[in-house]
């Protein structure tokens, strides 16, 4: 539910953390916690409501837990950006239209 996902990137450390594995790919929790500026309890929570909201995967690598980005979580935040691109890109055309047939003198 986008709900539940934009919830989840609403806070700074969460996306951060998205954005970190974004850029560097998978990170294990460790990893993780040395790059936040919070507690690894925190970070740990953090990811949780991550995993939970379908944002970022997590697999177990010998006693590591590995973390990355979701792309199907991912790809629903870019299937509802473009409906609403769209949507506005429409809009703006349809008023460059109206405004271009207006005399304005």
């Amino acid at each position: 539910m986008l709900s539940t996902t934009f919830a989840a990137l609403g806070d700074p450390t969460r996306l951060a953390i998205v954005e970190t594995l974004l850029a560097d790919g998978e990170k294990s929790a460790g990893e993780l916690v040395e790059q936040s500026s919070v507690s690894a309890p925190a970070v740990s929570r953090h990811l949780k409501v991550l995993t939970e909201a379908g944002l970022i995967n997590r697999r177990t690598e010998q006693q590591r837990r590995i973390y990355s980005v979701n792309r199907d979580g991912m790809g629903q935040i870019s299937d509802w950006l473009q409906l609403h691109i769209t949507f506005w890109e429409g809009s703006i055309d349809r008023l460059q239209a109206a405004v271009e047939k207006e005399d304005f003198t």
